[in-house]
């Protein structure tokens, strides 16, 4: 490969800090002082409104003040889409890369995240797919990975895909996910009847991605990390 870019585990960490280190890397990324980075991590339990505005606020399904006072964040952002739930057991990816570089327009760039998504559910011998003019991916009626991104004047990427592990699906309740009625959502632990590792589907992941979007990525872990296979010691932040 001859294109290459770095990979970073956060672990769990608040939405707001996570945003605003998009917003920093991507800055970077656009002058040139970093490489692409596509960025790892778990959410505390968060709520996030989309482009849609007024329309995706109309999604929530309990008051806001209830959920902020049960310690949940609740954020308008600037990812487009509607309204999502991000939580612990959810693997959340954050690229910060420039799309041109691949060849890439915004839905073409979905397609593809998309692609390496299903690649890894397929791993785990699960018959994921599309829905036809429904972003993210599907295990029949149910959504396991959802999908909401950002390009900005760059043409950098921000926001990205959280997909399912072993997240605790009842917090989907409280929300008509991505605005979309009557479909559900999955996790891949629930679908296996099983637990599973969330450092084995961060493997596959990373390797999905290498192999759809062409690149080798090197590991540099904020945190300590059983798949990092080269610790980059510069610092980014």
């Amino acid at each position: 490969m001859d294109r290459y870019g770095t990979v970073r585990w956060l672990g769990r960490i608040d939405y707001r800090r996570a945003w605003e280190l998009q917003k920093e890397l991507a800055a970077r990324r656009a002058a040139e002082t970093i490489p692409d980075t596509l960025l790892l991590l778990e959410h505390p339990h968060t709520y996030t409104f989309g482009s849609r505005g007024r329309r995706a606020h109309e999604h929530l399904l309990v008051p806001r003040a209830e959920l902020e006072a049960a310690g949940i964040t609740v954020l308008d952002v600037d990812r487009g889409g509607d309204v999502t739930y991000h939580g612990p057991g959810q693997l959340v990816g954050y690229p910060i890369l420039r799309l041109a570089d691949y060849g890439l327009d915004a839905v073409s760039y979905i397609r593809a995240i998309e692609a390496a998504l299903i690649e890894v559910a397929a791993s785990y011998g699960l018959p994921a797919g599309r829905i036809r003019h429904l972003s993210g991916v599907w295990v029949g009626d149910q959504k396991l990975a959802a999908i909401g991104t950002k390009v900005d004047v760059n043409g950098i990427t921000q926001h990205g895909f959280a997909l399912n592990v072993t997240t605790d699906l009842s917090y989907f309740a409280k929300i008509i996910p991505c605005g979309i009625r009557h479909k559900g959502v999955a996790s891949l632990a629930g679908l296996l009847g099983r637990a599973v590792a969330m450092d084995e589907v961060i493997e596959r992941t990373v390797a999905a991605w290498e192999r759809v979007f062409g690149v080798e990525l090197q590991w540099r872990s904020d945190q300590p990390h059983a798949h990092a296979t080269q610790a980059l010691s510069e610092s980014y932040v």
